[in-house]
């Protein structure tokens, strides 16, 4: 099959669309995060830089740390986003750009997410570091992809019950993390969870400013929710994305969240740069023994 300009897109030096990366710009592990500015925050520490790249908030850079080729590349915020660099970092390894057409043998991806994020378990401290076992998304995303068999379909329909949640909104959808990468990351002093990927950082998070939400008990219901042992921990906006399209195309994903608030004591990190540093460090050295 031969896949037409208008749904593979490239530019005129033959580079992928929006990211404006050619298949040999990028590694085969590569780190997003969503800020374009903590690409060099990441990459400060490598060897070596042999690329870099950035087309509006899509920031690349490619180098080797301890002697391992990575990526760094910066998403922007939200699965909006999440959608565009999955699919076209997929296409960089599995499409024949010449050809148009998708590769017999395809590759995996190591897709490591470094981002920041909110608890909402009292137990879950700021400054602390938690990987994600699952995703709840509440985005809608992968509900526009065929993703029946993938996803833990009696934990959606559990949390569906507990949260008296709206018809108005999309339905959540639970989406494991790569278990060997989960395996690989976990450590005693590091959290695990589940993550829940909001559409939007105020009412969508259950912040107030102007405007009353739709459910004011909202965090509530996500901080007593327990299903099979298990607890929603934080909130943020892009892993529930990250890992149904991982999963959907075959890729490996795990998102690491560097935990910067605590909603229900509603508190704020007092060194927020220092942690994310701290999570940056201890994830390349991890990354490097992959």
């Amino acid at each position: 099959m031969t896949l037409a300009p208008s749904e593979l897109i490239l530019n005129e030096d033959g580079s992928i669309y929006h990211l404006h990366l050619l298949p040999e710009h990028i590694a085969e592990t590569i780190i997003t995060v969503g800020d374009p500015d903590r690409v060099e925050t990441v990459t400060k520490h490598f060897d070596t830089i042999e690329f870099s790249t950035q087309k509006r908030e899509f920031k690349t850079q490619t180098g080797s740390y301890k002697g391992k080729r990575l990526s760094v590349i910066s998403t922007g915020i939200g699965t909006d986003n999440i959608d565009i660099v999955l699919n076209e970092l997929d296409a960089l390894v599995n499409i024949d750009f010449e050809t148009r057409s998708i590769k017999k043998d395809l590759k995996t991806l190591n897709i490591i997410r470094l981002g920041t994020s909110g608890s909402i378990q009292q137990d879950i401290p700021v400054d602390s570091v938690l990987i994600s076992k699952k995703a709840l998304g509440f985005d809608a995303l992968l509900h526009f992809y065929e993703n029946e068999s993938h996803r833990d379909r009696a934990f959606e329909n559990a949390f569906v019950k507990h949260a008296n949640w709206s018809l108005e909104k999309s339905k959540p959808y639970c989406i494991l993390a790569n278990q060997d990468l989960f395996n690989h990351f976990k450590e005693d002093n590091i959290y695990s969870g589940i993550t829940a990927t909001n559409i939007g950082f105020y009412g969508p998070q259950g912040r107030k400013l102007r405007l009353n939400t739709q459910d004011p008990q909202m965090n509530k219901r996500l901080e007593s929710f327990s299903y099979s042992g298990e607890s929603i921990t934080n909130l943020e906006m892009e892993t529930s994305g990250i890992y149904g399209l991982s999963l959907l195309l075959g890729h490996r994903a795990l998102s690491i969240n560097a935990i910067l608030a605590n909603r229900t004591k509603e508190t704020f990190s007092s060194q927020p740069s220092k942690i994310v540093e701290d999570m940056i460090v201890w994830a390349l050295d991890r990354i490097a023994l992959l």
